[in-house]
């Protein structure tokens, strides 16, 4: 059973893991002015609704994040 100073602790990893990948969401639109804006990247809009899904995006995000884990995991496992 965990108790509340491990909890405390894995709370705080788990809060600055979620500020890092905000911080560098934020660093990307500056840095990758195309993402989001893909041909494959769906954007309706008809009067005050705007609705869109980023589907290009997303697979391009989706691969580039698993090698990336993949590689780690491998390094880790080392």
């Amino acid at each position: 059973m965990m108790d509340f100073q491990s909890i405390g602790k894995l709370f705080l990893i788990l809060g600055g893991f979620i500020a890092l990948v905000g911080a560098l969401f934020l660093l990307s639109g500056k840095f990758f002015p195309w993402l989001g804006h893909l041909p494959g990247d769906i954007n309706f809009r008809r009067g005050n609704v705007s609705v869109y899904f980023p589907i290009a995006t997303s697979i391009i995000l989706s691969i580039v994040l698993t090698v990336v884990l993949n590689l780690l995991i491998r390094f880790l496992n080392r």
